[in-house]
């Protein structure tokens, strides 16, 4: 059962709400975007379904005359409505909060945006919970089985058979009728794969030859995947100094809890010692600081640093002008060496911030570096 918690987002959402006569609200597939987005009161139609379409087909223009906002859930199923949302914002064009458009799948959706109601919206993305919202959860627990509501962060006897359950139906169902066109079969085993390299530099030849595709399709199939709020695609920061840079990406499963199920579901013990274990933990920071930033209106624009020496940042922040160089650690004692070597590959690209994120309890600044856990980092964002 979902249970309504305040969202770190609403306070933007509601504020996007009296700048702009439409917004979109967009994350994936079971994250909340429907408990929030009815949260706000309005007229709540469900896109995705026959009778939901005739019903605001018939009402349509009786609707758009009152003041209530209207809410129209997975927008991106109906295209039809966009021209005429871009003709009832036009009519009156100084009237704010008319339409909340919810989506998840950034593609097909940003695609009818652009064409329809470019420069009448704002668009604001919803997460799933971060640790920032739920204080009672502690951070073990959601990087173990993930922050979507019904996902086990609330009830962990639910993971990890929903997000099996979950991706099964992304990839039978979701995935065929947004336009992707890979057979489910081959869908799941991508899936399997994108999982396995989870946090390394990106080689699509390689898992292209394993699926029997080209390159060029396994970087289209991605292109789903990043749309659909399941992966982050973090660029490679491009620094001008004399050594020879790396410039493919790298992709993150973005929430662990999937990326965990897929990779056969291990206990928290289990995790601990799993291989791949420091690749998640550096994910689920990235994913967690990110939103973070996306719930207090901060663009921070993400990136990794490596070159073919493999000098490397975990993840590079470009904000407000300034550089953060981060290096994320799976330890409980960071030493002297760790952060001697972050400072070294920092002066690299000037980095104004240099923070070493670690499971450490004692957590320290002096001057422009820092030493911490994440729950600090995430308390102390404005101080830096």
């Amino acid at each position: 059962m979902q249970i309504m918690i305040d969202r770190k987002i609403t306070p933007i959402l509601k504020h996007r709400l009296t700048q702009y006569a439409s917004v979109v609200l967009v994350g994936p597939r079971q994250a909340g975007k429907t408990t929030l987005a009815r949260s706000l009161g309005g007229h709540y139609c469900d896109l995705e379904q026959e009778s939901e379409r005739l019903r605001l087909d018939l009402q349509f223009q009786e609707l758009i005359q009152g003041e209530e906002l209207l809410i129209l859930d997975e927008a991106q199923s109906w295209p039809a409505i966009f021209p005429r949302i871009r003709r009832a914002i036009d009519e009156r064009p100084q009237s704010r909060g008319r339409f909340l458009l919810l989506g998840s799948v950034s593609p097909a959706l940003m695609r009818e945006v652009s064409e329809s109601l470019a420069g009448r919206l704002s668009l604001v993305e919803l997460s799933p919970f971060s640790v920032t919202e739920l204080p009672a959860v502690t951070v073990q627990t959601m990087w173990h089985v993930g922050g979507y509501p019904e996902g086990g962060v609330l009830e962990v006897s639910r993971y990890p058979q929903w997000q099996l359950d979950y991706l099964t139906m992304l990839a039978l169902r979701d995935f065929p009728a947004w336009g992707l066109p890979a057979k489910p079969q081959v869908l799941q085993r991508l899936l399997k794969m994108v999982a396995a390299v989870h946090g390394q530099v990106w080689n699509a030849s390689q898992l292209g030859s394993a699926l029997g595709l080209s390159y060029h399709t396994v970087n289209d199939y991605m292109d789903y995947l990043v749309g659909a709020f399941l992966v982050r695609r973090l660029p490679p920061y491009q620094a001008n100094i004399k050594k020879r840079l790396i410039k493919s990406p790298k992709f993150y499963w973005r929430d662990t809890g999937l990326l965990h199920a897929i990779l056969n579901g291990p206990s928290a013990e289990e995790l601990l010692s799993s291989p791949w274990v420091g690749a998640s933990w550096e994910g689920f920071v990235i994913e967690q600081l990110l939103t973070a930033f996306s719930h207090e209106g901060i663009r921070a624009e993400p990136y990794f640093f490596r070159t073919s020496d493999r000098r490397e940042l975990d993840l590079v922040l470009e904000i407000g002008g300034r550089l953060w160089a981060l290096e994320i650690k799976l330890t409980s004692s960071p030493d002297v060496e760790d952060m001697v070597r972050l400072n070294r590959v920092s002066d690299l690209i000037g980095a104004d911030l240099r923070i070493l994120v670690s499971h450490a309890a004692e957590c320290w600044r002096d001057g422009r570096r820092v030493s911490c856990n994440l729950s600090w980092l995430l308390a102390h964002l404005e101080d830096l």
